[in-house]
Formats: structure tokens, sequence, C-alpha cells
């Protein structure tokens, strides 16, 4: 019988994986310095987005997948 995978607790709290196995992530340089940058930036910051093809095979790893 094969092992199973742990799932890496840090992965887990950055990602979500969709019902159709697309793993959604959330978009970098939101956190701080935030009073230079335009509205509209800041605005399509908020929304997530979808992890690269290249990276989603590690990334599911990560999630134990």
């Amino acid at each position: 019988m094969a092992n199973k995978n742990k799932t890496r607790r840090s992965a887990a709290k950055r990602f979500k994986v969709t019902g159709s196995g697309k793993v959604t992530r959330r978009k970098a340089y939101k956190g701080h310095l935030t009073a230079k940058k335009s509205p509209a930036r800041k605005r399509k910051l908020r929304k997530g987005t979808v992890v690269s093809k290249a990276d989603e095979r590690n990334v599911k790893q990560l999630l134990g997948m």
C-alpha cells in the first residue's frame, strides 16, 4: 500500500483547491506600503487568482494530493 502524503500546514493556509481541481492563491504586494499604490491597483490585488500550470504540481504535492 502506498504511503499517505502529509499536508504542509503552511501551504494549506495559503492555497485552496477548486471543485475542478485548480489551485487558487492570493495576489502578492498587498501586505504593506499601500499608501503609494493607486486605488485601482489595490482593488485588483484584492481578488484571488489561479496558480500557474508550472507551479500547480508542486503546490498540490505540498497539499498532500
